[in-house]
């Protein structure tokens, strides 16, 4: 995943489309967590501190993902590394948890279908992120341009594999999410005083 933008002029494009993603990230799970607050008031499905846990552990991985952005592979590979186990441990927690939220307000405001695609994204995001991990420590030494007869190569091939396998599935998550915000609208209250 970060093999496409270690080198000039590619690093530079990453980084500002990876801090843009984790902005849209951040913007996502809060009008979730607003959605979700709103609609507890109404039905009480959910306890606050458990959407506010959420909520938390989804601002950690757009963190990460900012870490990422900023730190390339081959500069800082050791920042470069937490942050990418931040971004993607915390965004398999965080979707996880969503999963769940979903289940919880079932039926009246998710439809039995989208919670099972959720759980299943979150199911495939979880199974990959474990060999991803695996995969990624039996690398010995921190390169591009691999080729097939080098020594770690599967390693490597499998390791980015299963960490697209994850990218994409927080991608097609929050795709989930889209028939939810079709009911958000956002007011803004001006108020006039008179002196």
């Amino acid at each position: 995943f970060s093999d496409t933008g270690t080198k000039p002029p590619e690093s530079g494009v990453f980084g500002f489309m990876i801090n843009i993603s984790a902005l849209l990230g951040v913007i996502t799970m809060y009008i979730r967590y607003l959605l979700i607050e709103k609609q507890n008031e109404s039905s009480y499905f959910i306890g606050s501190s458990c959407n506010m846990f959420s909520l938390c552990v989804g601002l950690m991985g757009c963190i990460g993902m900012g870490i990422v952005a900023n730190f390339q592979e081959l500069s800082v590979p050791s920042v470069h590394d937490i942050g990418a186990l931040v971004a993607f441990g915390s965004g398999v927690v965080y979707i996880t948890l969503q999963s769940i939220i979903s289940y919880k307000s079932c039926p009246q405001w998710n439809t039995y279908f989208v919670c099972h695609i959720r759980m299943a994204i979150s199911v495939i995001s979880c199974i990959a992120f474990i060999p991803m991990i695996v995969f990624a420590l039996q690398i010995s030494m921190t390169k591009i341009d691999w080729t097939p007869d080098e020594k770690d190569y599967t390693y490597h091939l499998m390791s980015a594999i299963c960490e697209w396998t994850v990218a994409f599935g927080f991608i097609f998550f929050f795709l989930t999410f889209i028939r939810d915000f079709q009911v958000v609208s956002l007011r803004i209250s001006t108020e006039i005083h008179e002196d």
